[in-house]
This record gives C-alpha cells, structure tokens and sequence, in this order.
C-alpha cells in the first residue's frame, strides 16, 4: 500500500470506534457548543461556503452546517466517510461529504471562503503543499483555519495508540508534523504558504471539557490550538 493507503486503513478501522466517542451522550451537548463557539468567532460570518478538508466522521462540518455555513466535507478513508455521511444525513441542510483528498482537493479556484480542519495537520502528507491548495480555493480575504495540538512530541513509539500496523517508518517519513514539539510548527507552515494575519489560539474551553469529562483512550490531557490565517 501507498503512504496515503495505510493512513486510510488506519482510519477506516479507526472510524466507528472514533465516532462512538464525538457522539459521547455524557458530553456532546457542551462539546457542541463550545465548539460553534470557536469556529463561529474563526470563521467568516454564515451563510459561507466552507470546505471542511480531512472531514473524518464529519462532526466540524455538522458544527459548521449547523452554523448557517454552506459546507463541503471531504475525506479519503471511506470508514470515516461512511460515518459523515449517515450524520450528514440527519439534518435538514447538512453537509455534503465527498471522497476528495486533503492534499489536493479537486475543486475549482475561489470556491470557498473558508478551509478548515481538525486533528488533520499532524497525520497530513505535503502539509506546505496543502496548505497552499487550500489558499487557491479561498476567495480573496477569506480564511483557513486549523484545529491540533501536539499529540506525539515523544515520537509515534512512544504513543498509548498501536499505530504499529499502518504508521510504519515510510508513513512517518512522510509527515512532518507527526512528532511536533510546539504549535509554532503548525503556524510556519501557515505562514510560509503566505498567509497572513497567522495567529495560534488556546482552546481553553476544550481544555476544560477533557479536565472535567476525561480525554480519548491513549490520549493525554493537553492544550488544543485554532490557527487561523488570511487569504
């Protein structure tokens, strides 16, 4: 398989399990707001056109729909697809979701007036790549916005989660932010695609649900960042 094939059987085989633990009843009310909360203030005001890139089980694009937003989600482990689209499903106006890769989406120039993503940048082949694709999409003084943290800053090895199978040392190769020691790695890339206006956001709010409801298994308790920057 190529480096992009094993990421996706990673999450395929990942995606119900995932999914089970977004749609947690316990939390998934304060989640949901406090996540309309960050990307309502990220994003340009709704009705706008926003592609969601890297969409897995499509719970930004639903926050986004729900929102107001036009929204596209796309993503390329079907896994993952197959858990967005039965949400998608559900609402009146919900999002569309397509099989489309992150990297280089298929979509004609200034379509969108945002591009966001969560807990895509570290798993992301070509991150400069990406980022500059996502730029020729968005209208001019729109917005790419970006949600991770730095998961793995000891290294995949060292990780609770078993990415032995799937993330093995040609996928690793390939993704530079897999193992960032700082958010400001996050932000030069940003930045080096030119963006402008480039600033990394402390979710606190998110910090606080994980403090007060527990975070994913194998998962630390950490602080999560918004980076936002302007077309």
């Amino acid at each position: 398989m190529s480096t992009q094939e094993r990421i996706n059987a990673y999450w395929t085989g990942r995606a119900p399990d995932y999914d089970a633990y977004q749609q947690r009843p316990d939390r998934f009310d304060a989640d949901q707001r406090a996540w309309a909360r960050i990307w309502a203030e990220a994003l340009p005001a709704a009705p706008s056109d926003v592609l969601d890139v890297g969409t897995g089980t499509g719970q930004v694009a639903m926050v986004l729909a729900g929102l107001g937003h036009r929204v596209t989600g796309i993503d390329l482990a079907e896994g993952m697809l197959a858990e967005a689209r039965r949400h998608a499903a559900t609402v009146a106006d919900g999002p569309t979701i397509r099989y489309g890769d992150a990297v280089r989406p298929d979509f004609p120039p200034a379509s969108f007036d945002a591009v966001t993503s969560r807990y895509l940048m570290w798993t992301l082949r070509e991150p400069k790549t990406a980022v500059a694709n996502w730029m020729r999409l968005v209208r001019p003084g729109g917005i790419v916005a970006v949600v991770d943290s730095t998961w793995f800053p000891d290294g995949l090895d060292n990780a609770s989660e078993n990415f032995t199978d799937h993330y093995d040392a040609d996928v690793r190769a390939a993704l530079p932010l897999a193992t960032a020691t700082s958010i400001d790695q996050t932000v030069a890339i940003l930045e080096a695609a030119g963006l402008t206006q480039v600033t990394a956001t402390a979710l606190t709010s998110i910090y606080e649900l994980d403090r007060q409801y527990g975070v994913a298994p194998n998962h630390e308790h950490q602080m999560q960042y918004l980076v936002t920057g302007r077309v």
